[in-house]
């Protein structure tokens, strides 16, 4: 199945691979997009997609008029500055970090001068990413996603579903206190209001993980929040393994982790995120700078309820939440 995704993917980025020579002599005379993806080919094609989207609202088509050079850590964070100097040696126009906090970092420790395009959670001031979300300044902008002010309502959504129980955990990723402090102070301040208790349980490996969910049905909690993470993202089918295995009713930030079998999702809109994105690249690439672009604070969100696994559970969704999902996977 992920030869077909590889295969479907590397179609999809238009087979850059196997141009001809001569193709490649064209592209060498295009601006260049330094592409550092966290995670691997696999799990990014839809978010590639509406990031070339964006690019094309802006008139710059991938083989046309501009190149894209991707650069894969595969899911391991370590890899992010090589290959984030990797992109800069190659001298591209504009280098886009998305989706990982680490990759943004990776990108603005390799250079103060080539323009850097962002799609993160957390705070990107207090990251030191940028001066301010009004004025960036420097060669950095880009876009923050609402995945770690909803991570309360994630909870609240599980307390909707479960109106009579009085414990939940959260797992987040101590190796990541950018994301894990914050979504665990605003979490257990939902707990508080919601008057249950809230475990907070700790994972930054795969063993770690298996022992979050033994921990978490020992525990008799109600319910799991996963916490936005990094790690959690190159993951996600096996997040939804294990909460299936376990029985164990728990909601992600992505689609992709209701459709693998988890029970609900909540969080910023991909499509919406990775198209800005791409338009902030467009817009860099006509010759707008990084410090002149706001950043952008997106603002749509998506609930998605895997119906199957509610009813595998025998769990009744309330009718109230079933209208409000942007999807119901039956």
């Amino acid at each position: 199945m992920l030869d077909l995704r590889r295969r479907e993917f590397i179609t999809l980025l238009g087979g850059a691979a196997a141009w001809p020579l001569a193709a490649r002599a064209q592209q060498a005379a295009m601006p260049v997009i330094g592409f550092l993806g966290g995670e691997s080919l696999d799990l990014w094609a839809n978010y590639v997609r509406a990031f070339q989207q964006g690019l094309r609202d802006t008139d710059y088509i991938e083989g046309q008029n501009v190149a894209i050079e991707y650069r894969w850590a595969e899911g391991h964070t370590d890899r992010l500055p090589a290959l984030a100097f990797e992109l800069v040696r190659r001298q591209v126009t504009v280098i886009v970090a998305p989706g990982s906090t680490p990759a943004a970092l990776a990108a603005k420790a390799a250079t103060a001068t080539i323009p850097i395009v962002f799609v993160i959670g957390p705070d990107p001031v207090g990251l030191g990413l940028v001066a301010s979300l009004a004025r960036p300044g420097g060669n950095v902008t880009g876009v923050v996603t609402l995945n770690v002010e909803i991570a309360q309502k994630r909870l609240e959504l599980l307390h909707e579903l479960f109106p009579a129980a009085t414990s939940f955990a959260l797992v987040v990723n101590p190796t990541n206190p950018a994301l894990a402090e914050p979504v665990s102070k605003d979490v257990e301040m939902a707990a508080r209001m919601l008057g249950v208790t809230l475990h907070v349980l700790h994972a930054s490996s795969d063993a770690e993980l298996e022992a979050v969910f033994a921990t978490a049905t020992q525990l008799r909690t109600a319910g799991l929040v996963i916490g936005p993470d990094f790690f959690f993202n190159g993951r996600i089918e096996r997040l939804a393994a294990l909460a299936v295995r376990h029985a164990l009713p728990a909601v992600y930030q992505w689609r992709e982790f209701t459709a693998a079998g988890g029970l609900l999702s909540y969080g910023s809109s991909v499509t919406d995120v990775y198209h800005q994105a791409g338009v902030y690249t467009g817009r860099i690439l006509k010759g707008q700078k990084p410090a002149d672009l706001p950043v952008q604070q997106t603002t749509k969100v998506e609930l998605f309820i895997n119906l199957k696994t509610a009813k595998t559970l025998g769990l009744t969704v309330p009718t109230g939440l079933l209208v409000r999902a942007d999807e119901v996977i039956e």
